[in-house]
């Protein structure tokens, strides 16, 4: 059974993690048997990131490198009817959630005193001692510098807030009244919508990202059909 390494629930989501929540809601999509491990131990993980997959004794980590695989191993049942404009159009948007928005509630949530005050509880307070002593600080400080060589974090908060708002009303505009990112069949695409849209509108971290977000009902209306159909 694929084995499924990620970091412990939080702010009553699968995962604070949208990478570890991405992959779960992609073996829920895909109907693919396993295991919860949720260690939240980075030391054993390949990259010493989370989340990775033992699946039959390979190790696999980084999300989009893990559903890679999972197709290549075990078929890929939800983007076998994808036209070539359709897989372009997921990758442009994978992007902007992952390399773009996802900096942004970074900094949200790791960056400003606020947020940082409920995402380090979410993340290090089950992990056992002495890592929680001396782990939120080594990482706090860690994605402080990859914010800042990202470029994201060389930006005001105001500048930030402006562009992820950006992110949210392309999200919401393309997505419009349709039951799922590409149309009316669910792709892989929807593991990451689904992941990070989640996380920005439910996680109890206030922002003018998540306030913005909230702004528009069809992204909260898409998150509850996702969480309806996969997360019964």
């Amino acid at each position: 059974m694929i084995k499924l390494h990620q970091f412990a629930p939080a702010f009553g989501l699968p995962n604070a993690s949208p990478f570890c929540m991405k992959v779960e809601t992609y073996l829920r999509m895909a109907g693919l048997p396993h295991e919860l491990v949720n260690s939240g131990d980075i030391f054993r993980a390949p990259k010493k990131k989370l989340p990775f997959i033992d699946d039959g004794g390979e190790l696999v980590a980084d999300s989009t490198l893990i559903i890679d695989h999972l197709k290549s191993r075990h078929g890929d049942p939800l983007d076998g009817g994808l036209s070539a404009l359709d897989r372009a159009v997921g990758t442009a948007f994978q992007r902007l959630f992952e390399e773009n928005l996802y900096w942004a509630v970074v900094h949200t949530r790791w960056i400003d005193d606020a947020g940082w005050s409920k995402t380090c509880p979410a993340f290090f307070a089950t992990m056992p001692a002495p890592l929680r002593w001396f782990l939120p600080a080594l990482a706090r400080r860690g994605l402080r510098a990859e914010l800042r060589g990202h470029g994201m974090g060389r930006h005001t908060p105001a500048e930030i807030h402006a562009i992820a708002c950006r992110d949210v009303t392309a999200i919401a505009d393309f997505l419009a009244d349709k039951p799922f990112m590409l149309g009316q069949a669910p792709s892989t695409l929807d593991a990451t919508a689904y992941a990070f849209l989640a996380n920005l509108l439910w996680a109890p971290i206030a922002s003018p990202i998540q306030k913005h977000a909230n702004q528009r009902p069809t992204l909260e209306a898409y998150c509850l059909r996702m969480k309806a159909r996969y997360y019964p």
